[in-house]
């Protein structure tokens, strides 16, 4: 028999890594290609993924709860006979260590190894495994995987790992890594320290491994503001830990006045975009409050309408197709900007994101060229987008490539707010409630259907008088409906 190895897939463009929800098998369950075995969450929805082969489940290397960086192995399982180079391949440290007569393969086979296609998620297609190391781990990690505190089956050890430990044991210096005076830090770590002029070599990393968090960007940029900035301190990898302080970790933690709650999946992911779009996007939110006694009325008649029987008619669909009409009008705003081009780049359809509040966290799916839709389409994809959210199977291409979010705090009796940007969109808008409010209407006062509209906006991609145009026409089409018609 033969052991095979399935590793943690990168699930979603550019994520690093992924927490492990729920395991749907166990060590001895027989799983056959295309069978589910986990569920995983990562910072943009929560995915379930299947087994790429036939086979025996012989081991789980992580537990439910724990976080995984992509690419590392998460499950092993016993399968029929490959050939050789295949098995040299696949088989895990623990098996190769319990052969120590066998000779040790050159570093040249593992080379087809790591050109080998990585098995990904059923859907998303599949991706040559990238040339890119991750960083090197340091003697005191590798010892601590070989210590007694480690799992009884881990993943094999990159050949760099392997040299480090070997040097380890042996009692002598592994030679330095060339680059090592780089600072570690994954790739969007990098572009937010660019946009905020902060030199990474300057920043104290916290991260495991001595790796610089978005945090530890936030925090340079903070200090260089302050009027007295402290000296870096050198930087110094964080400690390693034993796998029970980390479970321990990762559970809340109360005390009699207080509880602690991990911050990871959907909050983490929301946290740092959140943070990173305040500190890029120069936002301006304008305010706009008008009479929309005329949209509710056509809400109304639009639900006891025979030709739209099932759909889903409400006020947020209404204001949705005037942003539609809005952008068409004024379409400079739909825009995104370019940081490492130093360009504008103007978008000629509109993925509409509807900003969702699930069990999960808060969420922002999009409507795909909603501009295209009709208002049967449109509100037949606003359904399935909230259905989707709140099942929580939305999926991370749902996710990706809005150009412009409505959020509706209306819902919950607010009347307005001033709303964040989701990360490399040029606006947001936010949707106050509707209540019933004396107002002028033909010179009488009048109770009428009043809201407020909040318009954020990246002051680098959008003016004021083109913001103000904009927020102005989307309240004319709401106050006077007819405008769906006569301004589309």
């Amino acid at each position: 028999m033969t052991i095979r190895e399935f590793k943690m897939p990168d699930v979603g463009e550019g994520l690093t890594e992924a927490e492990i929800l729920k395991w749907f098998v166990q060590p001895g369950d027989t799983v056959t290609d295309g069978q589910v075995v986990c569920e995983v969450e990562t910072a943009k929805a929560a995915v379930e993924l299947p087994i790429p082969f036939d086979g025996v489940v012989h081991a789980l290397l992580f537990e439910e709860g724990t976080t995984v960086d992509v690419g590392q192995v998460i499950i092993s399982v016993q399968t029929g006979p490959v050939g050789e180079e295949a098995a040299a391949a696949e088989v895990p440290a623990t098996v190769a260590a319990a052969a120590p007569a066998a000779a040790p393969a050159p570093a040249q086979a593992e080379e087809p190894a790591a050109a080998a296609r990585q098995p990904v998620l059923v859907g998303y297609g599949v991706s040559q495994a990238s040339t890119k190391r991750r960083p090197r781990k340091a003697a005191g990690d590798v010892a601590a995987q070989n210590g007694t505190a480690a799992p009884a089956v881990v993943p094999a050890q990159p050949a760099a790992a392997q040299l480090v430990a070997a040097a380890a044991q042996n009692g002598t210096a592994a030679p330095a890594a060339a680059g090592a005076a780089r600072a570690l830090a994954k790739p969007p770590v990098r572009k937010l320290a660019k946009d905020l002029g902060i030199d990474l070599a300057t920043v104290v990393p916290t991260g495991d491994g001595g790796v610089v968090t978005r945090e530890d960007v936030h925090a340079a940029a903070a200090a260089a503001i302050a009027p007295q900035v402290a000296a870096p301190a050198a930087a110094a990898p964080a400690p390693v830990q034993a796998p029970a302080e980390v479970a321990a970790q990762a559970a809340p933690a109360q005390t009699g006045r207080e509880t602690r709650i991990p911050v990871k999946g959907v909050r983490k992911v929301t946290a740092q975009a959140m943070v990173g779009s305040a500190f890029t996007a120069p936002h301006v939110t304008e305010f706009i409050t008008f009479d929309v006694t005329r949209t509710m009325k056509l809400v109304q008649e639009l639900k006891e309408d025979p030709d739209l029987a099932g759909l889903r008619i409400n006020p947020l669909l209404l204001i949705a197709k005037a942003v539609l009409v809005a952008i068409r009008r004024n379409p400079d705003v739909n825009a995104s900007w370019d940081e490492a081009a130093q360009e504008i780049v103007l978008k000629h359809y509109v993925n509409l994101g509807i900003a969702a509040a699930t069990p999960r966290g808060l969420i922002v799916p999009n409507i795909k060229d909603a501009h295209a839709k009709t208002l049967r389409e449109l509100s037949e994809s606003l359904s399935d987008l909230v259905a989707t959210a709140r099942d929580g199977k939305t999926s991370p291409a749902d996710m990706q490539n809005g150009t412009l979010t409505l959020t509706n705090v209306g819902v919950f009796g607010v009347d307005t707010g001033t709303p964040i940007l989701n990360p490399g969109e040029s606006a947001i808008l936010a949707v106050g409630a509707i209540k019933l409010q004396p107002w002028v209407h033909k010179g009488k006062v009048k109770p009428r259907q009043v809201t407020t509209l909040a318009l954020s906006f990246d002051h680098r991609l959008i003016d004021g008088e083109l913001g103000s145009r904009f927020l102005a026409d989307i309240a004319a089409v709401l106050e006077h409906p007819r405008r769906l018609v006569t301004w589309a």
